[in-house]
């Protein structure tokens, strides 16, 4: 006998922590199992989507941004990455002031209101070309740097920063607070066994698990609104997706800060170690992002990127999601340059013919942009300039 969706909830939890936290019935990790292994995908699909419905309404979401790759050297040789890359005479270590301007007043021009600095993780450990990089324009580390630039794009073009530079402590996070809307670290999988030789993970020290747990976590105790995910395909089971869930969760428990929880299908690239690695089915991450959305429930935003599922994206709106992430009309995406994004006035078509609304937001989400604990008093100018009475972008700038 498959699985029933009502019989596999947990019981009423009372979260504790920053924020005051309802108590709500939980999916349990054993009915989250048992609905993943055995439920019928159309019976998923509709519980996820009637819980998206009833919680976001039908409305998908999706943010203007343009990307800055301030640095693609990276001390972590991830098996599936191609964003990372050694030193060389043909790129220089970092993007310049300049260069990161240009790219900003690139993205201001062309409506985008998000500026997503994408970086490398702590490349000073390892290469001598990042350290001297940093010691020409007074840097001792790229954190350091990232902030710098991060003030820079928010003063000079108005654009809401959004980094994702990897591990951070909680003094670096309170710096950056200071300038982006919002943070982010790709939690990807909970899973210690990826970390072996051979694996996803293997010769990747920043993925250690309990790390990118303790960024998460501090980020909660900062009041940062703060994005994070899992990668779908990388060697993990349902199960070790389940658990990465449910550690989201349970710190969005906690804190009340997680905004949006990315799940990202792998995609093979040609050079790496997990070239051959097939990416999942359609029907795979329709059943993981469906069991995303019933374990996060009602508050989280679930997003996963169109670009990388270019003929089947509409398909996953079944799954529950409402959320695209960021699109954008000037520059490609570096993590995944194979993978053009969509037009949005293409995106708009498939998401109206679905039934469904589609609207900008900012970097950072409603239901936090209208929260000033979670904006910064140096930030908060910039949000109110370009976020609407309900905190959505403002429809004319």
């Amino acid at each position: 006998m498959r699985p029933s969706i009502e019989d596999t909830r947990g019981t009423p939890l009372d979260g504790t922590g920053g924020e005051s936290r309802s108590p709500r019935t939980r999916l349990s990790r054993g009915g989250a199992l048992d609905l993943a292994q055995g439920a019928d995908l159309k019976d998923l699909l509709h519980a996820a989507s009637n819980l998206r419905d009833k919680a976001k309404g039908r409305t998908i979401t999706y943010s203007k941004k343009v990307f800055i790759p301030l640095t693609q050297l990276c001390r972590d040789y991830c098996g599936y990455c191609t964003f990372r890359r050694d030193p060389s005479e043909e790129h220089g270590a970092y993007l310049t002031p300049p260069e990161v301007l240009a790219i900003g007043e690139a993205g201001r021009r062309a409506g985008c209101k998000e500026a997503l600095f994408t970086l490398g993780d702590q490349p000073e450990r390892i290469y001598p070309e990042a350290r001297l990089f940093l010691k020409r324009y007074g840097f001792e580390r790229t954190i350091d740097y990232l902030v710098a630039m991060s003030e820079m794009i928010l003063e000079k073009t108005g654009l809401l920063p959004h980094s994702n530079p990897g591990l951070m402590d909680e003094s670096d996070m309170a710096r950056l607070k200071q300038s982006n809307a919002s943070l982010g670290l790709m939690l990807e999988n909970v899973s210690k066994r990826l970390l072996r030789p051979g694996q996803a993970h293997w010769k990747a020290p920043d993925k250690v698990p309990a790390l990118r747990l303790k960024t998460l976590e501090s980020a909660g105790k900062l009041k940062i609104p703060f994005t994070t995910g899992i990668l779908v395909g990388i060697g993990e089971t349902m199960e070790e997706r389940i658990d990465s869930l449910l550690a989201i969760r349970d710190l969005h428990d906690s804190y009340g800060h997680i905004q949006e929880v990315l799940v990202q299908p792998f995609r093979a690239k040609p050079g790496t170690r997990m070239d051959k690695v097939p990416a999942p089915s359609l029907e795979d991450l329709q059943r993981t992002l469906a069991i995303s959305r019933l374990i996060l429930a009602e508050e989280t935003n679930v997003q996963t990127p169109p670009n990388l599922t270019p003929g089947d994206y509409p398909k996953l709106l079944r799954a529950g999601i409402n959320d695209w992430g960021g699109i954008s009309p000037v520059t490609k995406d570096f993590v995944n340059p194979e993978a053009a994004w969509p037009q949005i006035a293409d995106l708009r078509k498939n998401v109206e013919s679905a039934g469904f609304a589609l609207r900008e937001r900012l970097a950072i989400y409603p239901e936090f942009a209208l929260r000033d604990n979670y904006v910064h008093s140096r930030v908060r100018p910039y949000v109110d300039r370009l976020a609407s009475a309900d905190g959505y972008a403002h429809a004319g700038i």
